[in-house]
């Protein structure tokens, strides 16, 4: 039986640790300190996750963003610390959901009420964050249309004062318990593209020696590295330029 694979964040504010389930209530206490004593403005408390109807995992980001920040900034740390590898586009969307008119007729609704297509619920990088979040949203974020990553950002709660920056990383789930599904000793360093839909394809040191003589691909392409993101092992992905400490694999 595999071993169940924990998800947990460190808390920015006083370093104490936390489930993914848990992380969001302790720093929601932690920003009402700070509401309570900031300069005056607008701010939300965000959490991205991996979307749920695309099969949920154990990443995270918890956020606190600025509100006149602007989707772009949102857009830009996305891809920095869990997206960018070939420049590819990317979008948020509202959410949106079906609406009955009798018999077997539908429509698609957006947040609002108001009957929108798919390319209308986009939102323009260019909005400020004020005037685009609220509390209890849940926006849909893909990264890629080929290759798709897709992430749901849920605001938590919004706050009357400014955020410290635009965009401040308050937890990130630590890089998770992979190892090696070979020898299951040691913390897998590289995964075989080639091979990560059969049984054995995330490899530690000394068994990415052995894969590299008996996968051509391995050696030719195939090899990436174990990183902190869902977005490991997708096109040439190989890791951010944010929180890069946390960015890597498990360590003993």
């Amino acid at each position: 039986m595999e071993e169940e694979i924990k998800s947990e964040g460190k808390c920015l504010f006083c370093g104490n640790t936390f489930t993914k389930a848990g992380i969001s209530r302790h720093l929601a206490t932690h920003l009402a300190e700070k509401a309570a004593n900031g300069i005056e403005g607008k701010s939300f408390f965000v959490k991205v996750e991996t979307r749920k109807k695309w099969g949920n995992t154990p990443y995270f980001l918890s956020l606190w963003v600025d509100g006149e920040a602007k989707m772009k900034d949102v857009d830009d740390f996305l891809r920095k610390i869990w997206l960018e590898c070939c420049g590819h586009l990317s979008a948020f969307t509202f959410p949106k959901r079906k609406m009955t008119f009798g018999g077997n007729n539908s429509r698609l609704f957006d947040a609002f009420g108001g009957g929108m297509e798919n390319n209308e619920r986009e939102i323009a990088m260019s909005r400020k964050v004020k005037d685009v979040f609220y509390k209890a949203l849940a926006l849909e974020y893909e990264y890629d249309f080929g290759s798709s990553t897709y992430l749901t950002i849920t605001v938590i709660a919004e706050y009357p004062n400014k955020a410290d920056k635009k965009i401040v990383l308050l937890s990130r789930n630590e890089p998770l318990r992979i190892m090696c599904s070979v020898c299951g000793k040691a913390p897998a360093i590289q995964m075989c593209t080639s091979c990560m839909y059969q049984k054995e394809a995330n490899f530690c040191v000394k068994c990415a020696k052995k894969h590299e003589k008996e996968c051509d691909d391995f050696t030719d392409y195939a090899s990436m590295p174990v990183v902190n993101s869902p977005r490991w092992g997708v096109c040439g992905y190989e890791g951010g330029s944010i929180d890069v400490e946390r960015d890597g694999p498990f360590k003993m």
